[in-house]
């Protein structure tokens, strides 16, 4: 059932606070945009260390731009503009402005706004970006046009500590991300569970806020509700646009051994759906924790069963007419790779088919070298999206960077 959350009433004169606090901010002097260098040593090395990156035939991978602790991935309405979120301080604006199929431009967005790990960005059909904080939601009018101004309006959507409980802020789980609904016009966002199985105690709690799973509310912030819960830590979503079913991916639990249980790519057919955690661990595997209650009995199954410990996280479905019609359609993922397995997987982008009943297909690597033949990794994909000529860029935390891989026809 469709649950709504609000915060606590008691919570009134915080939120009075954080409202004022947040004003404040905004009385800033103007900051500087400085611009990121994109040339130098760091891109030639970055440059030389794709020729180790394996494509389909025809594929080819170049670096597009050097962005510090690049994740999450959003391209402006009109395609000129692409908005980078960090697990830091910042965002930054990207622009090719000599649409040479490189960036030229990289400065931080909104500099005079303070940020905590402004990770989830995502627009709204009016131009509008949403940035999703650890704790908090703000969104900027006109973004693509107006990136270029250090001192640009931003607008609480949800203020700081009324997204989660301040309680639980911490490092884990934290990475949100968000899109707003093709169909219905509203903000969703992941809220990760902080725990790797949350201990049940935490579970009421967990429940009335929507953490371990996926929000949604208008975009003035009013109407938050639960859409999708038994969710670990999705930190990628999109909506298919053939039937605008919302599709994410999940990380599952660690420490269960090297080959269980395996990451998930989930499809959301309507809203109120549970989709395991912490019931199960991932795909049909159940936790020790919960493994003698019984779990709900509507639960939804992953689509797609990935490879214990990957690290699935940002992905999107491919609109473009650019790559060749297998791709047309499908999703693009990434794995960012694991921690926790003696022998290390993932670091690489995946590609995803689906049937024509709107089903996942199959499941295959689509650029893969970022894991070394030692365990080591030279590079760690975060994000995907697709750029208006059709090619894809793709996010990179390890060297701060942004990919583009493009198609070209063999003549």
């Amino acid at each position: 059932m469709l649950q709504s959350t609000r915060a606590p009433k008691s919570r009134g004169l915080a939120i009075g606070v954080a409202a004022l606090a947040f004003g404040l901010a905004y009385c800033s002097p103007t900051v500087a945009q400085d611009l990121v260098p994109q040339s130098g040593a760091k891109a030639e090395e970055l440059k030389r260390s794709l020729a180790g990156i394996k494509l389909p035939p025809g594929f080819s991978i170049s670096l597009y731009a050097i962005v510090p602790g690049a994740r999450a991935l959003a391209v402006g309405p009109n395609g000129k503009v692409v908005f980078v979120g960090t697990l830091e301080k910042s965002v930054y604006a990207v622009r090719d402005r000599a649409q040479s199929g490189s960036a030229d431009e990289v400065v931080e967005f909104a500099p005079s706004v303070k940020k905590k790990m402004p990770h989830g960005v995502c627009f709204d059909r009016n131009g509008a970006l949403y940035v999703v904080e650890q704790n908090r939601v703000l969104s900027f009018a006109d973004a693509e046009a107006s990136y270029a101004n250090p001192s640009i309006a931003a607008k609480p959507i949800v203020a700081q500590g009324d997204l989660i409980p301040t309680a639980d802020e911490n490092s884990n789980h934290s990475a949100r991300v968000c899109r707003v609904g093709p169909a219905d016009e509203k903000l969703y966002v992941a809220l990760g569970d902080p725990y790797n199985v949350p201990p049940h105690d935490k579970m009421a709690e967990y429940d009335k806020w929507g953490i371990g799973g996926i929000i949604r509310l208008n975009l003035d912030g009013s109407n938050r509700e639960i859409f999708a819960s038994g969710i670990r830590n999705s930190v990628g979503m999109d909506f298919n646009p053939a039937d605008r079913t919302l599709w994410f991916t999940d990380n599952q639990v660690d420490r269960m051994g090297d080959d269980i249980p395996p990451g998930e790519i989930n499809r959301a057919l309507r809203a109120g759906l549970n989709f395991g955690f912490p019931w199960y661990g991932g795909g049909h595997t159940r936790t020790e924790e919960y493994k003698s209650e019984t779990p709900p009995a509507d639960v939804v199954f992953p689509e797609v069963e990935t490879v214990a410990h990957a690290a699935d996280l940002g992905m999107t479905f491919y609109h473009g007419a650019q790559f060749p019609q297998k791709y047309r359609g499908g999703i693009f993922s990434a794995q960012h790779g694991s921690w926790n397995r003696t022998v290390p997987i993932g670091a690489r982008v995946m590609f995803t088919s689906l049937k024509p009943d709107g089903h996942a297909d199959k499941t295959e690597p689509f650029a893969e070298g970022w894991r070394q033949p030692d365990g080591s990794y030279s590079g760690r994909p975060v994000d995907v999206a697709e750029l208006p000529d059709g090619s894809i860029l793709v996010s990179d935390d390890y060297n701060g960077a942004l990919y583009r891989i493009v198609y070209i026809p063999p003549k």
